[in-house]
């Protein structure tokens, strides 16, 4: 039983990492079109309607947020090395397929790592 929930804990903390950093769709924003829609919204703020202005201070503290989550770096190399040494039994003891992984995220480089092939599942 133990054994099951370190493999839990393991392949949960991975998977939420690749959630939390896959990249998003469409254009990329740049630290300097951050820093130009801020300035932009700032410049805007204290002639805006309150409503208007709710969103604006919304959008701030977004692009905010975003500029940090840019600068923080993430190492998934631990995080990975625990995945693939427990995610082919786990994978296996819950009946977890290739295509499984594939769909939420997992690299098929890494399942190779980890003994996942599309036939083992």
């Amino acid at each position: 039983m133990d054994e099951g929930r370190k493999q839990s804990r393991a392949i949960a903390a991975y998977l939420g990492a690749l959630e939390n950093h896959r990249p998003k769709r469409g254009r990329k924003r740049t630290p300097e079109s951050i820093a130009k829609r801020l300035d932009a919204i700032d410049n805007s703020l204290e002639s805006a309607v309150p409503v208007k202005r709710l969103s604006l201070i919304q959008e701030r503290l977004d692009l905010l947020e975003e500029r940090t989550a840019m600068d923080t770096k993430v190492d998934l190399t631990g995080l990975e090395k625990d995945f693939v040494a427990t995610a082919r039994t786990y994978g296996r003891r819950k009946g977890i397929s290739y295509g499984a992984w594939r769909q939420l995220g997992v690299t098929p480089a890494v399942l190779k790592k980890a003994g996942i092939s599309r036939a083992s599942g």
